[in-house]
């Protein structure tokens, strides 16, 4: 999803930006295998099942690894308030209610949305090994991570893979007053020749929610295209966003193709919530809310190419390629597809031993530490 806490002190962008001598002091790194433990001593602390704390840390170290920091230990706090609140449940499992040859619909029963994505997941790669595709949809889910996880979970069975889920409201229609649908974020992945793939991962609004989070806590005002005020009206003052007005649709106003990202969102609001009879659009409760389950929907689409025409990875790695040989404008370096911006953070942390995270998130975590009664992350100083 593209919203992040009000805890971050930096987003994606700006936090991989800094990260340079001059600026190491305000950053410490973690290797990821630690990551993955904090998770899940914090979920098993708070009465998770140790299999749904597992999933749940391995997405979240996932993000992280990938660079969608805002994805990763900084959504932590949210998961645990909301098992701590009884808003997401700390057992049970995701079950089948209807089941087809190519397609099922599925019950999340509330539980962690990363444990129903991988349910729904491993379900439809089953169905596309046996008839070419698998379509399952969930209704009773929770904030699953990055959809990207589920999409290469198919590539790297040697499927396409496609993932959708729905969210809050906090995105306004084209030409509309309100927040009425979410952030809604679109993810396909396909494999390639030599260990390649194409990932595409987001959202189908302008921006994330907790950019506007970050300028309102700096002081600074947002760029035009970020978001509307409670009129409808594009404006430049965070607070209009946040409290009264909410995000613009991908392509910002109508007459720079915003109409697009709004259109975009419904089908996921459509493949999602309308599909699984799950909550959808202004029914959806606010992400910051603690009083009421999500009940998200979530879709995941499993394509076997081999019912199709036979060399698909050689097709798909000639494609990339002829992208990323193609001559960059000038200021530029290089043609990237999606997926290889990640792969270069990727590269990066493997290369670090970690992560580096902002020193202001390590002190969150080492509170949510303190409050749970656990061993506090291990970091190093850089």
């Amino acid at each position: 999803m593209a919203m992040m806490d009000a805890a971050l002190p930096v987003d994606d962008k700006q936090q991989q930006q800094m990260m340079t001598p001059d600026c190491h002091s305000d950053y410490v790194l973690v290797p990821l295998a630690e990551v993955q433990s904090f998770v899940e001593r914090c979920i098993l602390a708070v009465g998770a099942k140790p299999s749904h704390a597992k999933d749940l840390a391995t997405l979240i170290a996932c993000a992280d690894h990938r660079g969608h920091l805002s994805h990763g230990l900084n959504r932590l706090r949210m998961y645990v308030q909301d098992i701590r609140s009884g808003t997401n449940s700390k057992d049970g499992e995701p079950v089948i209610l209807k089941e087809k040859a190519g397609t099922a619909w599925v019950d999340g029963n509330n539980v962690l949305g990363p444990v129903v994505g991988t349910f729904c997941t491993d379900l439809a790669i089953k169905k596309a090994k046996e008839s070419g595709i698998g379509i399952v949809v969930a209704k009773g889910s929770n904030h699953y991570c990055i959809a990207g996880w589920y999409a290469m979970r198919c590539a790297d069975a040697g499927l396409v893979g496609m993932s959708f889920t729905n969210t809050s409201p906090v995105v306004v229609p084209t030409r509309a007053r309100k927040p009425l649908i979410g952030t809604n974020p679109i993810s396909m992945a396909a494999p390639a020749e030599r260990g390649d793939s194409f990932v595409l991962d987001m959202a189908t609004s302008t921006v994330a929610f907790g950019k506007v989070q970050l300028n309102s806590m700096k002081k600074e005002p947002i760029p035009k295209g970020w978001g509307t005020d409670s009129t409808g009206k594009v404006t430049t003052v965070p607070e209009d966003v946040l409290t009264s007005g909410g995000l613009m649709p991908l392509g910002g106003q109508e007459a720079s193709g915003g109409y697009k990202g709004y259109g975009l969102s419904m089908m996921v609001e459509m493949l999602c919530g309308v599909f699984a009879g799950a909550a959808f659009g202004p029914f959806v409760r606010h992400w910051s809310a603690k009083d009421a389950v999500a009940n998200l929907g979530q879709c995941f689409i499993a394509i076997n190419t081999e019912a199709f025409a036979p060399g698909f990875t050689g097709r798909m790695t000639t494609l990339m390629d002829e992208c990323r040989n193609s001559e960059p404008a000038e200021g530029e370096t290089e043609v990237l597809v999606a997926g290889d911006p990640e792969r270069k953070h990727m590269k990066k942390v493997d290369a670090d031993g970690g992560v580096l995270y902002h020193r202001n998130l390590i002190q969150e975590m080492d509170s949510l530490a303190k409050d749970l009664g656990i061993e506090a992350m291990k970091s190093k100083e850089l």
